[in-house]
């Protein structure tokens, strides 16, 4: 992004922090019900968001030359938040990882009532279990790479939510995901690639302590950009693709492209357990991109098994907006335990973009509601990969994040 785009955004954050700082001066005091006054329905309240990650990791791999030991800041977020009155609610947050500035939630949201919302702009699209918190927030560190193959990112998009006491509904319609990153010209605009998506989750008992959760989600996406520089874009194609599970260095790990694609569709089921303080997380991804010309089908898939507990602390409480398990307390001390399998490989389509293996254990410590201190150990194996020998990783990452 250009420095003069990035100015204007910066200016823009700075102007709604001097505008929180001015708003909260004249609010009543908490807990003041000596005086009741009429609600004031059109009243602004604005409030600074952030976050700051810092990494630092050791690589161990007979392709030790690619895997350099090193630290990075892999995200630094600055945004606000706003709502006013009752029913609308709106989100500004702007990102900066690895030499790149860019948009991440920027929506508005209007409040039917307590159970039914709507929202429109650039978000995260639930599907499936991890994609309804963000990536910095992942019990994991890194998230499951089946998640990165198999979701996007942020896109512009209209979802409505439905959050009931026993069930949770989304329901979304979007453009594609790189709307959001391209200025694409009139041409590009009408063969812009859109999607729909649901994710459906039933939640008979989410208590302190005891949790039981079942879901499922299900896509549908015609074909993306794919032109560039000197090339005319045909948008026929799908891309899918995942680095290996570290953000100290970025290397690819499986990626596939399927040509002459009509559209996609792809389903994820979901199951959460909890008992006391421990608990156990996992997904299963199935997709299909349907393809023109006679050509067969690409199929991929995927999945991940948690297993997690803390070690030192409470038992886990249920974050009913996101339809999973809340951040653990501040104090506590977290053991974490992943096993995540990725194949983008599909001898029917004649695409061979790799399958992965890849085990980790961590331990998390929640300092207080905004520091979280995080360490992983995770093995990466990754094989039948066109062109690509087998590679293996042995990584110790360690990771101080900031979010208020």
């Amino acid at each position: 992004m250009k420095k003069t785009t990035v100015t204007p955004l910066l200016g823009l954050l700075a102007l709604c922090c001097s505008a929180s700082a001015f708003g909260n001066s004249s609010s009543p005091a908490t807990g003041d019900t000596d005086n009741i006054r009429p609600v004031e329905t059109d009243k602004l309240k604005i409030t600074p968001i952030g976050t700051l990650l810092m990494d630092g990791a050791l690589y161990a791999s007979p392709q030790k030359s690619e895997f350099p030991d090193g630290v990075c800041i892999p995200d630094v977020r600055l945004g606000v938040t706003a709502s006013i009155g009752r029913h609308w609610n709106a989100k500004i947050e702007v990102g900066y990882a690895y030499n790149k500035v860019l948009l991440k939630d920027v929506w508005m949201q209007y409040d039917f009532s307590a159970t039914d919302q709507l929202r429109v702009g650039l978000q995260m699209q639930h599907f499936g279990y991890q994609n309804s918190t963000a990536a910095c927030m992942k019990v994991t560190m890194i998230e499951p790479v089946s998640n990165s193959v198999f979701n996007e990112g942020h896109m512009i998009g209209l979802t409505w939510y439905h959050n009931a006491d026993k069930y949770f509904t989304t329901l979304s319609a979007h453009a594609e995901p790189k709307t959001s990153s391209l200025l694409l010209g009139k041409d590009e605009m009408r063969r812009e690639g859109y999607g729909l998506r649901t994710r459906l989750v039933a939640r008979p008992l989410h208590k302190e302590g005891l949790m039981v959760q079942a879901g499922v989600s299900g896509a549908f996406l015609t074909p993306q950009y794919n032109g560039g520089s000197g090339k005319e874009d045909t948008h026929d194609s799908f891309s899918f693709g995942a680095n290996f599970p570290t953000k100290v260095t970025l290397h690819s790990a499986i990626h596939s492209t399927v040509s002459h694609a009509m559209n996609l569709w792809k389903f994820t089921p979901e199951l959460m357990f909890c008992y006391g303080r421990a608990a156990i997380e996992s997904q299963y991804f199935f997709m299909q991109v349907n393809r023109r010309q006679g050509l067969p089908a690409y199929r991929a898939t995927g999945a991940y098994a948690t297993l997690r507990g803390i070690i030192l602390g409470q038992d886990y409480t249920y974050n009913m907006a996101v339809a999973g398990i809340a951040t653990p307390r501040p104090k506590s001390l977290e053991g974490v335990v992943s096993y995540n399998y990725t194949s983008l490989s599909d001898s029917r389509s004649m695409i061979f973009g790799g399958r992965l293996n890849d085990i980790s254990v961590g331990l998390n410590y929640y300092i207080n509601r905004y520091m979280v201190a995080k360490l992983r150990y995770g093995y990466t194996h990754t094989w039948d990969r066109a062109d690509t020998p087998s590679m293996s990783l042995n990584t110790v990452q360690a990771r101080l994040q900031f979010i208020f």
